[in-house]
């Protein structure tokens, strides 16, 4: 299965140049369903994936003048501290609801992209010319955010652009512009950060992840050449329902740990102790 799965390696590329980010959430149920890499192996993976695939992206943005480097340290100092806790974390929950973790998160970066840009964050990331240092009080709700991205992270092996890029418009006052090459330096910490929080307790196939990374890599700079004769909305749509049907085939497959998860609510804790 290493052609199939090299080949979705190159989509995932592909996908990151033109969006600018996204594709990486892809990377464990291709690792898992197509290259049948068990789960907790596939999740430490694909944070060196997506680490080192966000570094291509990240000096892209940088030689650009798009990276607020004192944003991206603040913001990614809170979000390694998150990750490494979500990997460490990850030692006590089970590889399949590690999945299904992650397949709700992907139904959500779904919804959220058919919704579009909501007007709040396309209001504050309009304006270019604020100073974008983060005021006392947004820390606020900066600090929270990071941490949560982080540990989303560490759990199921995200990079987490979608719900960076809105953070750091609304909470870290950077303009829009600098909010995708910015929250790509964050990914870059997040992922190492959770990535040596999984050593000890996954093997990883150096040999196959290395050959996986160098083919998204490629499909990034395809991606960012021909992302200027596509329409990104239609993209972003694309995209949108592919991962709609993808998180709910991931559902699919653990649905035995689901309807276990779900058996769990307040209510059936309560027969139980009755």
């Amino acid at each position: 299965m290493l052609v199939p799965a090299l080949l979705f390696a190159a989509l995932i590329g592909l996908s990151l140049g033109m969006l600018g980010g996204g594709g990486s959430i892809l990377t464990v149920p291709v690792l898992v369903y197509v290259a049948h890499v068990e789960p907790k192996t596939a999740i430490a993976m694909s944070l060196a994936v997506v680490g080192v695939t966000s570094i291509a992206g990240a000096l892209s943005h940088w030689r650009a003048g798009n990276v607020n480097l004192r944003v991206a340290v603040l913001f990614g100092a809170l979000a390694m501290v998150g990750s490494y806790a979500g990997a460490r974390l990850s030692v006590y929950l089970s590889g399949a609801l590690q999945l299904v973790l992650l397949a709700v998160v992907m139904l959500a970066a779904a919804l959220s992209m058919l919704r579009g840009t909501p007007e709040r964050v396309a209001a504050a990331g309009a304006d270019n010319a604020r100073i974008d240092v983060p005021h006392p009080l947004a820390l606020r709700g900066l600090a929270p955010v990071a941490v949560g991205v982080g540990v989303l992270t560490g759990l199921v092996g995200i990079g987490g652009g979608f719900l960076v890029v809105p953070a750091l418009v609304l909470f870290g006052r950077v303009p829009m512009k600098h909010a995708v090459g910015t929250s790509l330096v964050v990914i870059v910490m997040n992922c190492a950060s959770g990535f040596v929080g999984h050593l000890g307790h996954v093997d990883i196939p150096w040999t196959f992840a290395g050959v996986f990374t160098g083919v998204a890599i490629a499909g990034i700079l395809l991606g960012t050449y021909l992302a200027r004769f596509v329409s990104p909305a239609a993209l972003k749509r694309g995209f949108a329902l592919f991962l709609l049907v993808t998180g709910a085939f991931v559902l699919y497959r653990n649905r035995d740990v689901l309807a276990g998860a779900l058996a769990m609510t307040p209510r059936a804790v309560d027969s139980a102790a009755n």
